[in-house]
């Protein structure tokens, strides 16, 4: 299977919440797009991107455990939180991503996952991000691509709490698990050739 980084162009753009790491300015994004096993297996793959870390956002409990926010009462999304290197590939590039690698017409659900919690969601760290993801959601909105509204929301990054342990790198260490092989594979394919075809 290609590497979908291999089907990016990359444009070199500022990015938004950035960091100073070993001397290179990095930035994060904090998105939602159903089932964090899914988006974290997608972004790992981008070049540019340094590291991807499954958890939550969003709700209104500390520190919940995957127990607490699959019962949907503590407010949270599952999220993955991206640190990338602006220069690399910009946060428009990751949009693009996250709009292509999900359904954002689909109402707390992404195929058989469903709830709150598997809600589509753009959490910005700061004004950039917020004006990149709200330009990005009404261009798309208008672009004829979606029969149904964009239920996409867009709310400011408070708290992220990283998953359990046993959540990183989901995809990579149980590639043969039923859910990655029949959901998150195909996902990875299906997302690889509408790239391709732009």
């Amino acid at each position: 299977m290609m590497a979908i980084a291999a089907l990016l162009a990359v444009p070199i753009l500022s990015g938004a919440n950035t960091m100073n790491t070993n001397t290179q300015s990095l930035a994060r994004a904090t998105f939602g797009g159903g089932c964090f096993w899914c988006t974290e297996a997608i972004y790992k793959g981008i070049d540019g991107v340094k590291t991807v870390v499954s958890g939550y956002a969003g709700g209104h409990t500390k520190n919940p455990t995957y127990k607490e926010v699959c019962t949907g009462e503590t407010g949270h999304a599952e999220v993955t939180q991206i640190t990338y290197d602006p220069a690399k590939v910009s946060y428009e590039k990751l949009l693009d991503i996250f709009w292509a690698a999900h359904d954002p017409t689909s109402l707390n659900k992404q195929g058989d996952d469903v709830g709150t919690q598997y809600r589509s969601v753009i959490f910005y760290s700061d004004d950039s991000q917020r004006e990149a993801a709200v330009k990005s959601k009404a261009a798309l909105a208008v672009s004829g691509a979606f029969k149904k509204p964009i239920v996409t929301e867009i709310k400011p990054l408070t708290d992220f709490y990283p998953a359990e342990d046993y959540h990183q790198d989901y995809y990579a260490r149980n590639p043969n698990q039923p859910y990655c092989y029949f959901v998150i594979r195909p996902k990875l394919e299906k997302l690889e050739k509408k790239l391709k075809a732009h």
